[in-house]
This record gives structure tokens, sequence and C-alpha cells, in this order.
């Protein structure tokens, strides 16, 4: 079991924070409102609902292209419009997997879930691919013989480059099989003022997770391997609009879907 920290702030609690929800602690308040002082309010509150509503036009999309099976790497607490929400509105017995390293996250998700047989939470760290692939309860509902959604939300810029964020992908890639995709967003140093990533780096490294901002051409390689779909590479409000969930527009992030195409 992944320890229980809430002496240091979580990236997954200060993001249910910029949420407006109520599982954080004093703690990540605090980082919260340090975040809001580097960007400014109403940015800080911008990115992450940027964010969130492209995870559900990508959920979405993916569900009406009949793609049932869903590992959410990195899902962060509950909250509405969960990826089993969105998919499950559309295929109601689409499988999803929530992963997460935060215990927290394990206890809360387990009792949203607790009547949902298709659905389930694992505490585990995605810097243990084979760790999560392996697991018991995502082998139970998980098919890799059948194509997978990966979703890697706002997750790889809380892993330095030391913790090999592409070889993290590589595994998780080479278990899945053609017509399998991958979505990812991830914020990047590309438009955004240097003094204000100083000041965000440096409340996110008193973190649990520290926080790496990297350009779209770096963001770009981990699809290697991958096709990635129309519109490309993007800012997530310009990712598919017309699919009716729309939210704020800043240029804090990149974000894209790529495909597994056949041999």
């Amino acid at each position: 079991m992944v320890p229980f920290d809430t002496g240091k702030p979580s990236p997954a609690r200060m993001y249910d924070y910029f949420l407006g929800g109520k599982d954080n602690y004093e703690v990540d308040r605090v980082a919260g409102e340090k975040v809001k002082e580097a960007i400014g309010e109403m940015l800080a509150g911008a990115v992450v609902w940027e964010n969130r509503r492209f995870l559900q036009r990508v959920v979405r999309h993916l569900a009406e292209s009949g793609i049932d099976q869903f590992v959410d790497l990195g899902t962060g607490l509950p909250t509405q419009g969960n990826v089993h929400e969105v998919a499950q509105e559309i295929i109601p017995d689409a499988h999803v997997v929530y992963v997460d390293n935060d215990p927290i996250v394990l206890a809360h998700g387990r009792a949203l879930l607790a009547t949902n047989a298709t659905t389930t939470v694992i505490t585990a760290d995605v810097r243990d691919p084979e760790g999560i692939l392996g697991h018991p309860d995502l082998r139970e509902l998980i098919d890799f013989s059948r194509p997978v959604a990966v979703l890697c939300i706002a997750l790889l810029h809380f892993l330095p480059d030391a913790d090999d964020p592409a070889g993290i992908l590589a595994a998780f890639r080479d278990r899945l099989c053609p017509g399998s995709y991958l979505a990812l967003s991830h914020l990047t140093n590309d438009g955004v003022p240097a003094d204000e990533l100083d000041r965000v780096e440096a409340v996110y490294a008193q973190a649990t997770s520290p926080i790496v901002f990297r350009p779209p051409e770096r963001i770009r390689e981990f699809f290697d391997g991958l096709a990635i779909e129309e519109p490309g590479l993007v800012r997530p409000w310009r990712w598919r609009p017309e699919l009716g969930v729309e939210g704020p527009c800043t240029e804090a992030l990149y974000a894209a879907l790529g495909r597994l195409p056949a041999d």
C-alpha cells in the first residue's frame, strides 16, 4: 500500500481543490492558493476545467467510436463527469479501471463505485507499469486482446525525465492491440511566462510530486508509435469542441488522441 501522506500537498488533492471539491486538506489548500498567487485565481481554475472538459469530450468520442474499455492513469479524486459516467452513458457495460498512487483516491473511489460491477479503482504508481498491468483487479476487467483506451490526462507533467515517462507509456503501448488509443494532456512552457512557471514549479517542489512543463515537441514524442488523430496536438479547448462539452480556453496545455495502427 502506498503511504498516506497528509504532511505534503498531493497533486490529486490539489486538483480536487481547484475543481471546488471537498476531498483535500489544509496543506493542499495552502499549496493551491500559492499556485493561484503565481498564475492568478481565474487561470488556475481555467486550466483544471479546460483539462477536465477535454477528458470528457475524448471519452465521449471514444465510446461513440465503440471503445468499451478504459484505463485511467492518475485519475485523481472522484468528481462529477468521471470517465465511467461519460462512457457508461453511451455503453452501459463499459469497463473502467481508475489508477492513482494516492490512497485517498482508493477510499473515496470504492465508496462511489460500490454498486458498479464494471468499474474499479486500484492504488498503484504509474512508474511501475508492470505492477498496474498485472494487477488482478485490472486483469479482471480489461481484455488487452481487444481495443483499450489508456487515458493519461494531466499526469506526465508530474514525472521528471529521470522517471522515463516515455518508457512508461511504451510499456502500456506494448500491451495494446491495434485499434487501441492513448489520450494525453500535458502542461507546457510554450506561451507561458517564465516567471509564472518558476513560481508554480517552486510550489510543487514541496508536494509529493514535482511539476515539469514541457515544450510541444517533447509532448509529441509521447505519441511515438501511434497515429495522432485529427485535429492533432492542440490546446485542449481546440480538440473536437463540436462534441459539446465546452470549457475555458488557456495556453497552458497541449492534448491529443493517438491510435495504435495495424502492423
